[in-house]
């Protein structure tokens, strides 16, 4: 069994909003760790050896113990270190947040990407709809509070950070009107609290490389459409 004094590593790529919400969340728990940056183009020996089945990152190394997937990482990182808690002592709460942080995986990070990184036209116009509808979920549930879990952070603000700086870069890059405060003020606002946030600020990735690097990305794929 690995115990939180082991060594920690962290295997990603700077500026992917799923190693983000490993970065976060072991800032906030005040972990130190090893990160070990990866070339997606050409794969690590380590990679392939501690994440076989998606080949991915982030993978999280504890004690030599991989694992893999930024939610599943994020509960481990929370159960393992007591300090700080992520997801709230209320089953029934704590429930919700498992609910809401996969809905945004599932309902708003794929559409908000494929609406700016679809060939299709039809298909992009498909996935803003399907993304408007989700964030239209989470400005409702986020109604009253400064974040997802309370006056702190917890797994579903940490899941959010996608929402709050990545689809504002890719809709500059395409000029779509996605994410914006007219549209979701409440959503809008915690995600302006959320950047501001001390540990937050402090793991983001700088905004214009990242927004070089997807206009370059996105303008080869309407060149080739």
């Amino acid at each position: 069994m690995a115990t939180n004094q082991e060594e920690v590593k962290l295997l990603g790529v700077v500026g992917s909003p799923f190693v983000c919400r490993v970065q976060i969340a072991l800032k906030f728990k005040g972990v130190e760790y090893k990160f070990l940056e990866e070339n997606l183009g050409n794969k690590s020996e380590q990679l392939l050896k501690y994440n076989p089945v998606h080949k991915k990152v982030p993978v999280l190394v504890h004690g030599e113990k991989p694992l893999a997937e930024s939610l599943v990482i994020v509960e481990y990182i929370d159960e393992t270190w007591n300090n700080n808690p992520i997801l709230p002592s209320d089953p029934y709460q704590r429930a919700l947040a498992r609910f809401w942080s996969k809905f945004i995986d599932d309902k708003v990070v794929g559409a908000a990407w494929k609406s700016v990184f679809s060939v299709d036209k039809d298909e992009r116009e498909k996935n803003v709809q399907e993304a408007l509808e989700g964030l239209k979920f989470l400005e409702d549930e986020i109604k009253g509070k400064k974040f997802f879990g309370g006056e702190e952070i917890g797994l579903v603000d940490i899941g959010g950070v996608f929402i709050a700086f990545w689809i504002p870069i890719i809709q500059d890059i395409a000029g779509l009107q996605l994410f914006t405060s007219e549209k979701f003020p409440n959503l809008y606002k915690w995600s302006q609290d959320l950047m501001n946030h001390s540990v937050v600020k402090e793991v983001l990735p700088p905004r214009q490389p990242l927004f070089s690097f997807f206009k370059a990305r996105y303008e080869n794929l309407t060149a080739s459409a």
